[in-house]
């Protein structure tokens, strides 16, 4: 059913191989994870000028915000309104919502090829190879819910997997925290979504801003381990881009986007 993805999978098949053979003086069975963090982190650079575009998207977006602020205040009884006004706005900036989903949605195929690779026991009819290759013991295609227990080295390796996930999303989340407050409130102008129905939705969009990050953490529990450390890795390389981002667009005087980029 997803036949489309073995001529990817046999390219990221041979490229693994190749990088891991050439990392091969690395101990601890280290040659191969490291292939993969470099695989994402080339996957990643191949992405970056549409990581920055969207980036400057979103920081359009954020230096409307005065005026979708000033059109809520004015339409707050017109919702219809409010919404035609909204839309010609964003539509006369060029900008969309979605703008900052695209790299994350660019980059699904590229994870779906190191799934599925780590899931076939053989690829173009020869036994996968990369399936013996381990990180520390723990083999790159186990998951974590069929190891030995979280005691053993198969579940440290995964904790340890999983603490560092945290922390680059706990950056991301904080990065994107940082923007919102940034942004903040437009002087003179009343906040929207005043009132009890305004402040549960506003407390559940905090909310789920701070919580969105760690469903990547999630994913990592079922997922293979080589899948888990790509996972770890794009996060990482994402809290690092949205860090030079603001601190780039802060040098320069410009707004700064909140959303997330994958």
């Amino acid at each position: 059913m997803l036949g489309f993805l073995d001529v990817p999978m046999g390219a990221a098949y041979h490229l693994l191989l190749t990088l891991a053979h050439v990392l091969a003086p690395l101990p601890g069975g280290l040659a191969a994870a490291a292939a993969i963090v470099i695989f994402t982190a080339a996957v990643r650079l191949l992405l970056s000028p549409l990581s920055f575009a969207a980036l400057r998207g979103q920081a359009g977006l954020a230096a409307l915000q005065p005026r979708v602020a000033e059109l809520r205040a004015r339409y707050a009884r017109q919702p219809d309104r409010l919404q035609r006004e909204l839309a010609a706005l964003y539509q006369a900036q060029g900008g969309t919502l979605l703008a900052g989903c695209l790299p994350l949605l660019v980059q699904l195929p590229f994870f779906s090829v190191l799934y599925r690779l780590f899931l076939s026991a053989t690829v173009a009819g020869k036994p996968n190879a990369l399936l013996a290759r381990t990180l520390l013991g723990a083999p790159l295609g186990s998951h974590w819910l069929t190891g030995a227990g979280p005691l053993s080295v198969h579940g440290l390796v995964f904790l340890a997997l999983f603490a560092l996930l945290v922390l680059a999303c706990f950056a991301v989340a904080r990065i994107n925290r940082a923007a919102s407050l940034t942004a903040g409130p437009v002087p003179g102008l009343p906040a929207p979504g005043t009132g009890a129905a305004g402040a549960a939705g506003a407390g559940l969009t905090s909310l789920l801003g701070r919580a969105l990050p760690y469903l990547t953490v999630i994913i990592a529990a079922f997922v293979p381990l080589a899948a888990g450390l790509y996972l770890l890795t794009t996060t990482t390389w994402t809290a690092a881009e949205r860090a030079l981002w603001r601190r780039w667009s802060r040098s320069r005087g410009q707004a700064v986007p909140s959303g997330a980029v994958g």
